[in-house]
């Protein structure tokens, strides 16, 4: 007879979780992958891995190792006075990149997404429904308006930290602040009329 009450291991089945989300991710990308699925995948109820992890994104977050939580990250940049939110987002995207950790699983994504559309299509859908779509409907631009920072942002990132192009490698965080914040500033105004 099955004992009733909590599953022992909880280290055990927080890693089942994680591996069952990494396949569905992987198989259905961000959209397809339901928190339903995953936990049937790890033979598990859902509410578990609302306890473990909260939701969907949190979850999808800790399955690729990605050093911060998209939705803290996007609040933060949010936070405080419209006319400098440019500076807020190019100092967050530099301070999610500066230390190894938080940058290996961004640039192991970045390559595998390069080649691999499975990987592509699983990130394009969560980097669209997390960051991008979020930003756009909180600052009421358009979504390709920011989908625009956002590619000037990953160009610097792989020039910076995987190519690793001399002059913005060598260059300050203050540098690379004072030169990008007023494109961000640019593209996340509102549209002029």
């Amino acid at each position: 007879m099955a004992r009733a009450g909590r599953r022992p291991g909880q280290t055990e089945t927080r890693e089942k979780i994680l591996d069952a989300a990494r396949h569905r991710f992987a198989e259905l990308g961000y959209d397809g992958a339901t928190v339903r699925g995953i936990a049937a995948d790890a033979g598990v109820n859902a509410a578990l891995l609302h306890h473990f992890f909260g939701g969907k994104q949190e979850l999808f977050a800790a399955a690729m190792n990605l050093p911060v939580n998209p939705a803290s990250l996007v609040a933060s940049i949010l936070a405080g006075p419209r006319e400098s939110l440019g500076e807020r987002l190019v100092r967050a995207f530099l301070a999610v990149w500066a230390a190894p950790e938080g940058r290996t699983p961004f640039i192991a994504m970045l390559r595998a997404a390069a080649t691999n559309e499975q990987v592509a299509l699983m990130m394009r859908q969560f980097i669209e429904r997390t960051v991008l779509a979020e930003v756009a409907r909180a600052l009421d631009v358009p979504r390709v308006r920011v989908t625009g920072i956002a590619a000037q942002m990953i160009g610097v990132a792989l020039l910076r930290y995987v190519i690793k192009l001399p002059p913005l490698v060598q260059a300050s965080d203050d540098e690379i602040v004072e030169m990008l914040a007023p494109v961000a500033q640019y593209y996340l105004a509102p549209p002029p009329a």
